[in-house]
């Protein structure tokens, strides 16, 4: 009796000092119309399941940040010191996918007011090849341990046969994230259109890229490359075959960890009315997990997801609601 006693006192500690599990927070555009092409939330208890905040509304007027009025492909990242950090695509769909200039930046401290800033190619870059972008495709946010700073990475294309395909550059972000610092570099060239690329490092410091291409026929599919340095396209390996363990037209692909251990690779079925969530415990093997329909209050495009805590969350739920 004893021992057992004494073994439920040991499981109870263990229970009140484990760490706790929070929410996960999904940033996302709902459509192609302008009035969907804002920033939108929903929140899951196991990163596969989704329900929306705001009653599906945006979170963040477009109107208010972009010069469009529209965003889309919102990404979000918490940085070491508790910043968040957002970036998206300013652009309007209805007036042609090659109708983008620039990007959006904003940062914020609680999730709910967000400081934000544009970035216009064909002003901050005049009378260079930048000046002639057609598309600035699907900007992402990392930090870069070399140059001890942020750095931005997105799709180029031009209309002037300087950059003849989505290729994509990076840029590294002001220390107050509010605009490019120097001009666009690449950071690697698939040799054929490239877009919706998301970067994540795993515990043993590899890099880990994901990026949507159309060069091998009809299917849409996501490669990956896993490298060491992130400035040495040479170095990197380009694993064979798709991602994605679906066979329909994917994009967005989006990568995050999951509580627990393991991680979640989602993407856009856009053409079966679904996002698909996959799960893998290594980041080279990816095994289904669930497929989300896109309907009601939930409609989601292009996003990303990041871990939040049961505060964080609860700042949210008060403020916006469900």
């Amino acid at each position: 009796m004893l021992s057992r006693i004494i073994t439920l006192l040991i499981a109870l500690t263990c229970v009140q000092h484990a760490p706790a599990r929070g929410k996960y927070l999904f940033v996302y555009f709902t459509g192609n119309a302008p009035q969907q092409e804002q920033i939108c939330y929903a929140v899951s208890d196991d990163g596969f399941s989704y329900r929306p905040l705001n009653g599906g509304r945006p979170v963040v007027s477009s109107d208010s940040i972009a010069l469009t009025g529209c965003v889309r492909d919102p990404h979000i990242l918490r940085t070491s010191n508790g910043r968040f950090l957002m970036v998206a695509t300013d652009m309007r769909s209805s007036l042609g996918w090659a109708s983008n200039r620039g990007i959006v930046m904003l940062s914020s401290s609680d999730l709910i007011h967000w400081k934000h800033h544009t970035v216009h190619f064909p002003t901050k870059y005049s009378g260079t090849h930048f000046a002639h972008v057609t598309r600035v495709w699907a900007p992402q946010t990392i930090y870069d341990k070399a140059l001890k700073a942020h750095i931005v990475y997105f799709s180029l294309l031009t209309d002037d046969g300087s950059i003849p395909y989505d290729r994509v550059y990076w840029c590294r972000a002001s220390d107050d994230f509010s605009d490019l610092v120097g001009e666009p570099e690449v950071l690697f060239d698939f040799k054929a259109p490239a877009i919706d690329t998301d970067i994540v490092t795993d515990k043993g410091g590899t890099y880990h890229l994901f990026f949507k291409t159309e060069a091998d026929g009809a299917h849409k599919g996501i490669k990956q490359y896993t490298f060491t340095d992130l400035h040495d396209p040479s170095s990197w390996r380009l694993r064979p075959g798709f991602c994605e363990v679906t066979k329909s037209n994917v994009e967005g692909a989006g990568v995050f960890p999951l509580y627990g251990g393991g991680w979640c690779l989602m993407y856009d079925c856009y053409m079966d009315g679904h996002y698909q969530f996959t799960r893998s415990d290594d980041l080279h093997t990816f095994s289904w997990a669930a497929d989300t329909k896109t309907e009601g209050a939930f409609t989601p495009r292009h996003g990303t997801v990041i871990q939040i805590s049961n505060s964080e969350y609860k700042r949210l739920l008060r403020h916006f609601g469900e």
